[in-house]
């Protein structure tokens, strides 16, 4: 494809071409994955080792106790994993409403009680197994050596751990772990992060064995007794990622794919499988008749996704029927190009995360999330491991109606999601955006961009976004035009300016392949509202 690389917004940074590449969000983890590519590694090694690394130099975001799911081309063929684990065997609705009251909706947003079977660690382990080339303990030596010797924070993972220290300091193991100054890091103070070494260790030496059934196993379940919750040495030992088939959507010549339910990938498909009955390309990039179509489009998506989407076994409907064109076609219907409006779901039955991607000069590309879900997560630290829990427990319903109704061992609903595109079956481009809802949002708004528009993929990631909140309510980024802003209030959508991008917007990496790997090689993204970093060679 032929992009326009000329760049019209504030917040430019130049795109990275090389035949090997590694983006993410903090430099020292892309170097991580580019060092393990240097040592002969190829982009499934490089993609362990960077999200290793990440659990350190980004915890307000995940951790060792994180979930995660990829996507990634072995060179010949796509292959999906959701590493995302499952409640413990003693969670019911009745578990939750005898300790939280009979009125409770959810389980707890935070404390032990959010805390599912932690995933990330058994899916480095299969990737590892499955398509990896160089030891697993050699992909564990640069996330060590940083715990150990530690690190220099910088300041928009300062930032975030300051605003949570005040919500979690309270939290078992939190202040141990993260406040070891009493409070949370200034800019460029030295972390270190001793207990999650003596973890990393056990991981590497055991090849993943210590996490699920020992020592790291033992304490994790000790720790969920001593403070009250339900999870157990069974349930880790239980547990297994699982590989999947991912779901895909052709868009203007293009197939993006998604990781299936339990995850909300199938928002972006749905949303892009309306945009396509619009003629979008015709009208200005960041004009506010484009921006209100794809916010329409966005709306629509959710609505069904909230109302539809779970582990696949309790949901009512199909992803194809969800992804049916007919329907998606009716959906579109509904849309009025001069008026918001609040969609509900329709009836398609007819009668706190990181990014990171990574790709080789032999064609392997990898498309890798991880999150501890909100922020720092549960706020529950592990003492002996640092093992800092996530709260995707969170994310079940109470109530029996809800297709994602608690169940022990059920998935729940997931919010991170890696994405891929491809043409005519081949690979193109490996992709990711973080930040909760905001990832189907930003996987439709920057493919719009690429593909109707023919903005580069550095440009596509600097431009400002808008960010669907709930009914009438979009935030957008300060950098959006006045007009466009204006506009689009004009047009009846509730709409707020913010500055603080990275807790509204995300940040995306993006890897497209520029034409043979070993030859013409990558052209690489790396987001602006996250210090992070594209490296290659």
């Amino acid at each position: 494809m032929n992009f326009d690389f000329n760049n019209p917004y504030l917040s430019t940074r130049l795109p990275v071409f090389a035949r090997n590449v590694v983006a993410t969000s903090h430099p020292l983890a892309a170097q991580a994955g580019l060092r393990i590519l240097q040592q002969g590694g190829n982009a499934v090694d490089a993609a362990i080792a960077t999200a290793a690394v990440m659990t350190l130099v980004e915890p307000v975001s995940n951790g060792l106790g994180s979930d995660a799911f990829c996507i990634l081309w072995d060179g010949k063929e796509l292959h999906g994993l959701n590493a995302s684990g499952p409640a413990p065997k003693a969670w019911t609705p009745d578990y939750f409403k005898a300790k939280y009251g009979a009125d409770a909706a959810t389980p707890p947003m935070r404390g032990i009680d959010s805390v599912t079977v932690p995933g990330a660690v058994r899916g480095w382990v299969a990737m590892s197994d499955r398509f990896g080339k160089l030891p697993f303990a050699d992909l564990m030596a640069p996330a060590i050596d940083i715990a150990e010797r530690g690190y220099l924070v910088p300041p928009v993972v300062q930032g975030k751990w300051a605003a949570a220290t005040p919500l979690l300091q309270s939290q078992p193991g939190f202040a141990q772990a993260f406040l070891p100054w009493g409070r949370a890091p200034e800019i460029g103070e030295l972390f270190r992060f001793t207990a999650a070494a003596r973890a990393l260790k056990a991981i590497a030496r055991t090849k993943g064995e210590a996490y699920y059934n020992g020592e790291i196993a033992e304490a994790i379940a000790k720790f969920s007794k001593e403070q009250g919750g339900a999870l157990t040495v069974a349930d880790m030992a239980a547990y297994q990622p699982e590989w999947v088939k991912p779901i895909s959507r052709d868009y203007r010549g293009h197939t993006l794919h998604e990781i299936p339910p339990n995850g909300q990938g199938i928002a972006a498909l749905i949303a892009l499988g309306i945009l396509e009955k619009f003629d979008i390309a015709s009208l200005p990039v960041d004009s506010v008749q484009s921006q209100h179509l794809q916010i329409e489009a966005m709306k629509l998506a959710f609505a069904d996704v909230y109302r539809y989407v779970s582990e696949p076994s309790s949901m009512t409907v199909t992803p194809a029927q969800m992804l049916d064109d007919a329907y998606l076609a009716s959906r579109a219907r509904l849309i009025d190009v001069n008026k918001a409006q609040d969609f509900k779901a329709g009836n398609p039955v007819k009668g706190g995360t990181i990014y990171l991607t990574a790709a080789d000069e032999s064609g392997m590309m990898v498309s890798f999330i991880q999150s501890n879900y909100m922020g720092f997560g549960s706020g529950c630290v592990e003492p002996e491991f640092g093992i800092s829990l996530q709260n995707r427990g969170h994310g079940f319903s109470l109530k029996a109606e809800s297709p994602n109704v608690v169940a022990p061992g059920k998935r729940p609903f997931h919010t991170i999601i890696p994405a891929f595109l491809t043409k005519d079956g081949q690979p193109v481009m490996s992709f990711g955006v973080m930040g909760g809802n905001m990832q189907p949002q930003g996987h439709m708004q920057t493919l719009v961009r690429m593909l109707d528009y023919g903005q580069a993929p550095q440009t596509a990631c600097d431009a400002p976004r808008w960010r669907f909140n709930a009914g009438l309510e979009i935030n957008v980024e300060a950098a959006m035009k006045a007009e466009t802003v204006q506009g689009l209030r004009d047009l009846g959508h509730h709409l707020d300016v913010i500055n603080d991008s990275y807790q509204d917007f995300g940040a995306g990496q993006f890897i497209w392949r520029a034409g043979e790997p070993s030859v013409e090689g990558y052209v690489a993204a790396s987001d602006p509202r996250r210090d992070g970093l594209a490296a290659g060679y």
